[in-house]
């Protein structure tokens, strides 16, 4: 985050015009190595853009996205010119702010600076300022005003004891951007205050972004150091903010009204109560917001002097249900500072609320300014931006020109789960839910909503109780606990106060909880946004009378666009027959959960099977990559032969299972395991892995608040390693980023986080996390034999210095079988394998990463994901060199990737040398028998032939053939 430092402030400079000034910034930048020497054509190409003059004697010069490439590190330097430099149109600045920051980071800085642009003009007083301290006085400004508003507050929740309720309080500090992550760990709970009858009081000046008090009820009484606990008072306290409302809430102990909080029926009575925000009974208008960086200082400057024309109050405040302030009383439209404290972003809808004898001319206006883009070009926003909800909208609408495929086409899609599949189609489409925006009285919406959450809590528990897996009944439970969320409920009962219907009420919380879980950053609380929006969907489709098509009878086969990692919850291996999607790629998640569940399956067909009428007959053969539509009686005789031969292969694979898997002519090819926690690793033992060939330890760290210690570690690694009794344990280093980051490990938002910081990178960066993760691995090993390898490494550089770590620590510890190597899923770590194999112990190929950053394309994209094929010669030619590089210095490779147990890859990767094939415990049977049907000598000329295809389509056909 960018911050305010008096070290880096040159005071008493002079610049005889604007030029010569971005030479200096540009100059301190590059001095201190924040910004490459180019970086001044990047502050010169933005003031052509338009001034960065943001007011009162500051400016704050910063690049243009094509020059973040000249970025080494974010940071800003000031240069402090008492002799005033023109910025042009008359404006003089006396401080300018140069900004090194590689995505839109200075646009909270900008927020930041809005305390500093009160009503007084600072511009005499950083002209005459003598030290720096005095600057960034200067800079902090006025106290910022106590957030308080209806959104702060929660009555009548859900909690057992008093640090549940104190959670409550903090999640609403939370949601209002009042605190960051730590605040809650920070709260001195044990030192709360008891304020007399009932109330309590917490505070805590940790973590806090900006200063604001949640109010919170108990729904059932509570008692708190033997004393009653009627309701709680959470301060995210900030300089003086809060004095004036304390005063207030003082007086109110005096006069015995703390039941006009403790029992108060609304939020808005509290509010009131306690003087806070209230918002006003105004004519509005809502308009979304085109401009590309949003709400940033020139496009408010023109909205400031627009609304300082009509001789009125004008008030915006954020219309998203999700944002912060939606249902506050808004700011000044004619104060810019005001308006850049909102920090509103493109696609973020405004609403202007104006006094009524104004409101007909005014808003108007307003609204088509901000249309026209305040003075800026701007792209126009989706059609569907800034609409109010009205219904859910299918999440990937059909194309209405599609056709079905007719019957006895064959389709030729991605293999992604072996096994032949028969049955009727079930084609699953989201389909849009009307209902009324506007409700009866909000007792009987109320009502209608508690009924529908009861009945969806009733039907999810006979799904967990239905459920095999245990993966898949604690993505229920999680289900059920999400509809008794207490918080949402509450947020719900308020929006129905206005007047909502239970529908467009509940929908709308829904999705701003769920928008919100994912602006945190956090991996994890992703995930749960995906199914916070599904049960929230199957509460939505109860209230509206929606009814989901029956399932056949018999086994079916699954047809959908893609089937997301909440989806896993509704594939039950009975019923479903196979899976068939119209998007995904080998290794996306539909293509991930069908092999886990063992259910046959192919992806990327195209969205003409979204086409199919249900119950349509298939034939999906998931080896082969092959679809049949209505087959004929002769093909599903050939089909049902065939899955009883493969059945029968499986049977003899399974017999097998622990015999080493060896070629025709002797050649030794090991298989191991993918597991990502220590419980899995009995069953791959069972299933016939040779060792681990690769340990996930993200898991140990997601599963806590904070980073684990050595000993929680040591205690994971030494479970598997026992469960191994000898066998070999390959670990992964952590592989988190800003693609999955952990919520104690905040990181500034990437614009491709992919190619950002993640994996080794990251590590190198928290060397403390690294060490302490080391030396829990080499504490659990003994004499038995660990190998270590590293994630994303794609310099030598980072090999050696992650390596010089295990060396320095060693020492310490006695691991007698130790092989340190690194991860090969960046092109330039193979391109560099004859360097890196001269000092690594062995390579691993991670061949899903791997083939992503060859071929350029996201596996999880939506239309693309189909390309990404690990058997692109591209790929395979990676694949070789690592390997020969490897066997020149007698080092070994292992695959570890999803091509790994690709059945039309074993050959491939045999025949280029692998050593070691990993893949999930389930497939480890039928990749040995691969391996024990195939002769090294023909493998080896297969491999090179592949490596001259044009294509994997051509790889796998040759496959086939040979």
């Amino acid at each position: 985050m960018l911050e305010l430092n008096a070290q880096h402030i040159r005071m008493h400079q002079s610049a005889p015009d604007k030029p010569a000034a971005l030479e200096q910034i540009a100059q301190a930048l590059s001095a201190d190595g924040l910004v490459a020497a180019g970086y001044l054509a990047g502050l010169q190409a933005r003031e052509a853009q338009g001034s960065t003059y943001l007011g009162q004697g500051i400016a704050i010069p910063h690049g243009t996205p094509e020059t973040r490439d000249q970025v080494h590190s974010t940071g800003v330097r000031l240069l402090h010119v008492p002799g005033g430099v023109d910025w042009g149109d008359g404006q003089v600045v006396y401080l300018a702010i140069g900004i090194a920051a590689r995505s839109d980071e200075h646009l909270r800085l900008l927020q930041l600076l809005t305390r500093a642009l009160g009503e007084s003009d600072l511009s005499q007083a950083l002209r005459d300022a003598q030290t720096a301290d005095q600057i960034i006085d200067l800079l902090k400004g006025a106290p910022q005003e106590l957030a308080l508003d209806g959104q702060l507050v929660a009555l009548n929740t859900e909690a057992e004891d008093f640090d549940e309720l104190a959670w409550q309080g903090v999640r609403l500090l939370k949601r209002a951007d009042c605190v960051a992550q730590g605040f809650g760990q920070q709260l001195p709970i044990d030192e709360a205050l008891p304020l007399g009858q009932g109330l309590w009081w917490l505070s805590s000046d940790q973590a806090v972004q900006r200063p604001g008090l949640a109010f919170v009820t108990p729904a059932r009484p509570l008692v708190h150091q033997d004393q009653p606990v009627e309701g709680l008072f959470c301060l995210a306290s900030l300089g003086e903010a809060h004095r004036a409302m304390l005063e207030r809430l003082c007086d109110l102990l005096i006069q015995g009204r703390a039941g006009e909080l403790s029992q108060a029926t609304s939020s808005r009575a509290v509010v009131q109560a306690l003087g806070g925000q209230l918002p006003v009974d105004w004519p509005s208008a809502r308009v979304p917001l085109a401009n590309a960086h949003g709400l940033h200082a020139r496009p408010a400057k023109v909205l400031t002097e627009l609304a300082q024309q009509f001789d009125g109050e004008i008030r915006l405040r954020m219309a998203d249900t999700d944002a912060p302030g939606a249902d506050a009383p808004g700011v000044s439209a004619k104060s810019l500072s005001k308006l850049l404290a909102l920090g509103a972003q493109r696609g973020q809808v405004l609403e202007f609320l104006a006094e009524p004898a104004i409101a007909e001319s005014a808003l108007p206006a307003l609204v088509a300014a901000v249309r026209d883009g305040l003075g800026e070009a701007v792209d126009p926003l989706p059609e569907d931006s800034g609409e109010p909800l009205a219904e859910q909208p299918p999440a990937a609408p059909l194309d209405s020109a599609v056709r079905p495929p007719a019957a006895g086409t064959r389709l030729q899609a991605t293999a992604a789960s072996p096994g032949i599949a028969i049955g009727p189609a079930l084609v699953r489409k989201p389909v849009a839910l009307h209902y009324p925006e506007r409700g009866e009285a909000p007792d009987v919406e109320l009502k209608r909503l508690d009924a529908a959450l009861e009945q969806v809590f009733h039907e999810i528990g006979a799904l967990i109780a239905e459920a095999e897996i245990d993966s898949i009944r604690d993505i229920f439970t999680t289900h059920q606990a999400m509809l008794r969320d207490p918080a949402l409920r509450e947020d719900v009962t308020v929006r129905l106060q206005t007047g909502a219907s239970a529908e467009a009420a509940w929908a709308a919380e829904v999705e701003a909880a769920a928008r919100q879980q994912e602006a945190l950053h956090d991996a994890l609380l992703a995930e749960r946004a995906a199914d916070l929006r599904d049960v929230g969907r199957r509460v939505l489709a109860c209230l509206v009378g929606a009814e989901s098509e029956q399932a056949p009878d018999e086994p079916y086969i699954l047809v959908m666009d893609e089937v997301a990692p909440s989806d896993v919850a509704t594939l039950n291996r009975q019923r479903v027959a196979g899976i068939l999607t119209a998007r995904g790629g080998p290794t996306s998640h539909s293509a991930i959960i069908a092999r886990a569940l063992g259910i046959p399956a192919l992806v990327g067909a195209g969205e003409q099977v979204l086409a199919l009428a249900s119950r349509t007959p298939l034939l999906l053969d998931g080896d082969r990559g092959e679809l049949q539509v209505s087959p004929d009686d002769a093909a599903l005789e050939r089909a049902l032969a065939l899955r009883t031969q493969r059945a029968e292969r499986q049977r003899l694979a399974d017999e097998c299972r622990l015999e080493p898997a060896r070629t025709r002519d002797g050649h030794r090819v090991e298989v191991v395991a993918n597991i990502g926690a220590s419980g899995e690793t009995a069953e791959a033992v069972e299933r016939g892995a040779e060792g681990i060939g690769l340990l996930r330890t993200e898991l140990v760290f997601m599963d806590h608040a904070q980073a684990p210690d050595q000993s929680t570690q040591e205690a994971e690694y030494r479970r598997v390693l026992d469960a191994l009794e000898g066998r070999p344990l390959v670990v992964r280093t952590l592989d988190v980023g800003g693609d999955k980051p952990l919520p104690y490990l905040p990181m500034p938002a990437e614009e491709n986080p992919f190619l950002g910081v993640r994996g080794i990178r990251l590590s190198l960066q928290r060397p403390a996390l690294l060490e302490t993760q080391l030396r829990a691995l080499l504490a659990s090993a003994g004499t038995r034999p660990l190998r270590i390898m590293f994630p994303m490494v794609g310099t030598v550089e980072e090999w050696r210095e992650a390596r010089a770590m295990v060396d320095r620590l060693l020492p310490e510890y006695a691991v007698p079988d130790l092989q340190v190597g690194i991860m090969v899923e960046v092109p330039s770590a193979a391109l560099l394998a004859p360097v890196l194999a001269a000092e690594v112990d062995f390579f691993s190929v991670g061949t899903n990463d791997l083939t992503q950053y060859t071929l350029a394309i996201d596996r999880g994209h939506p239309t693309l994901s189909a390309q990404a094929d690990g058997l692109h010669p591209a790929v395979l030619r990676l694949i070789q060199m690592t390997v020969e590089a490897a066997h020149a210095h007698g080092k070994w490779v292992g695959v570890c990737g999803e091509l790994a147990a690709d059945a039309a890859a074993v050959p491939l990767l045999v025949g280029l040398g692998v050593d070691e094939l990993s893949v999930s415990a389930r497939s480890i049977a039928l990749v040995k028998a691969r391996v024990r049907e195939l002769e090294l000598a023909r493998c080896q000329v297969l491999a090179r032939e592949a490596l001259s295809l044009a294509g994997p389509r051509e790889v796998r056909a040759h496959v086939l053939e040979g």
